[in-house]
Order: structure tokens, then C-alpha cells, then sequence
């Protein structure tokens, strides 16, 4: 009898090079907001796959990046966390990028014990030269064990993927039960869907000053009622976000109401608010509150 097999795969990388988007494919749900903009994960996501005879736990986790507050600070703090802490690191990277990782994240690499895959992005947007002379460069320099071309957009080589890292788990008992999905609450999903909507309509710095709180989640039979909050650190932003007449926040609103609606299969009431709190990217106490880990 083949014995089980148990994992923790986490999933590291630049901002934009697609983790959210890869875990998303391989969970089979919609569990971590991706859009074109860089930055948009914040926290540290699980999403749990459950075969016969194999569970892959998957953590996506923020883009690397140089901390600008404290709230970078806490970001960097759930990357550095996952690369200690898992079985297997899953090293994305944009077949575009000339350097997706790092000098720093290079050294941590090599340093580190736990079994690493590279795993090479947008395969699709690379001739067969370029990709691989990426592969051989990258696999020696992140010191990985083996590397794997895909398209996590297209679902290119998943399967292949999901084999790989089958065979690379250690024998294990699951660590969650079968019908587990992730160990995020459904109010923090929700949270999640309206910041999103809130990424994908807004330029430039608004998006990123803003923070989503669900202060009301009310199950009824035949509807899900939510109440949330968007904070913003200046009254400029709350005017760019509720836009004339209210139009613009009502656009978030029918989206973002859309997509919970398609998430939780029922019925939708969604209340949004703009409220502000000055410089709370910089406030450890606001951001402990949210569940960050800042200092």
C-alpha cells in the first residue's frame, strides 16, 4: 500500500510574476485576488488540495519587495515566514523578467533546507531559446532541484506541475480535513473580492492606500447581507473613490457584488463606506487590528 503523502507548498516570487493566479489554477477556486497590478496580495493565503492518497497544502504569498511602510514591513514578514516554514518552495518566475529574484532572495535560497522547484511563468511570451537558457541560468543560481515551464493564465503544464510536487511530498498525514478549502474566514474572502474591485478600477496610488474591512456579515436564508468599510489615508482619496454622484463606488459595488454573489452562490447585499484613517499603512496598532504582524 502506497503510503500517504502530506505538504506544505509555498508559493514565492516578485509581485506580478503570477502566484495568485497559479494558486487559484491548481486549487480549482477563486481563494487570492490577482489583478495587472503589482502588490495586490497582502496577506499570506492557504488553499488546500486534497487527492487520493496526497494533500497539498498551498501558501501564496505578497511579492517580494523594498518595504516602504510599515505595512510592506508586515508583507515581507509572511514571505519570510513561508520561506522556513514549508516543505517544498515553489520559486515563480516571469519568463520575462531578467532578474526575478534578488541577490538577497538568491543567498536565502541557496541557504535554505527545504526542497525547492523552479517554477518558470508566461511560458507562452518566451521563444523556445529564451526560455531555456532562463532554465538552466535560474536552476543553478537558485540552487533548485528541478524546473518546470508553464502558464498558470492558460492552465499550461498544471498537471505536470501537480505531479511534481506530488512526488516531492513527504510522507505525511493530511493536515486538514478533506472538504477544507483554506484557512481563511469568509469574511476575510469578502474583504478580499470588494479590495480587488477596488485594484482593478482605480490608478495609480489609490488602490494601494486603501484597505477593506467587512464590519457586517449576515447569513439569512435567502441572503447574504455585508457591510464593509474602505479605508483611506486622506480625504483626496475618499473623493476619487466615491466619484461624482456616487457613481464611481457604485460601479465597485455592482462588480464586486457580482463576483461575492459567484463565490458564496446566493444572494448579495453589499453596503460600502469610505472612511478615513490618516496614515494607517504607517499605524502598527491600526495594522494589528487588521491582522498584520507589524511592529
Amino acid at each position: 500500500m502506497t503510503a500517504y503523502k502530506a505538504g506544505f507548498v509555498n508559493i514565492i516570487g516578485k509581485p506580478n510574476a503570477g502566484k495568485s493566479t497559479l494558486m487559484n489554477a491548481l486549487v480549482g477556486e477563486k481563494l487570492a485576488i490577482a489583478t495587472p497590478k503589482a502588490q495586490t496580495t497582502r496577506h499570506r493565503i492557504i488553499g488546500i488540495v486534497s487527492g487520493e492518497g496526497y494533500q497539498i497544502v498551498y501558501s501564496d504569498t505578497p511579492g517580494i519587495l523594498e518595504p516602504r511602510y510599515r505595512l510592506h514591513k508586515s508583507m515581507m514578514e509572511e514571505v519570510n515566514q513561508a520561506m522556513n516554514d514549508g516543505d517544498i518552495l515553489l520559486c515563480l518566475a516571469d519568463a520575462k523578467e531578467k532578474e526575478p529574484f534578488s541577490e538577497e532572495t538568491i543567498s536565502d535560497l541557496v541557504n535554505n533546507p527545504s526542497r525547492k522547484l523552479l517554477v518558470v511563468n508566461k511560458a507562452d511570451l518566451s521563444t523556445q531559446e529564451e526560455l531555456e537558457a532562463f532554465m538552466e541560468t535560474w536552476k543553478q543560481r537558485l540552487a533548485a532541484e528541478d524546473v518546470l515551464v508553464i502558464s498558470a493564465l492558460h492552465t499550461f503544464n498544471l498537471e505536470r506541475l501537480t505531479a511534481k510536487l506530488i512526488d516531492m511530498l513527504p510522507e505525511h498525514p493530511a493536515y486538514y480535513g478533506e472538504d477544507e478549502l483554506t484557512d481563511k474566514s469568509e469574511r476575510f474572502l469578502a474583504s478580499e473580492i470588494v479590495r480587488e474591485q477596488i485594484f482593478l478600477q482605480y490608478r495609480q496610488e489609490v488602490p494601494y492606500s486603501t484597505e477593506v474591512i467587512v464590519s457586517s456579515f449576515k447569513d439569512e436564508p435567502d441572503i447574504l447581507r455585508i457591510e464593509a468599510d474602505i479605508m483611506v489615508e486622506r480625504a483626496s482619496q475618499k473623493g476619487i473613490l466615491i466619484g461624482h454622484k456616487g457613481e464611481a463606488l457604485k460601479q465597485v459595488g455592482i462588480a464586486a457584488r457580482k463576483d461575492l454573489e459567484k463565490f458564496f452562490s446566493k444572494k448579495i447585499y453589499l453596503g460600502l463606506h469610505v472612511r478615513i484613517k490618516e496614515n494607517w499603512r504607517d499605524n502598527s496598532q491600526f495594522l494589528q487590528q487588521l491582522g498584520y504582524h507589524a511592529k
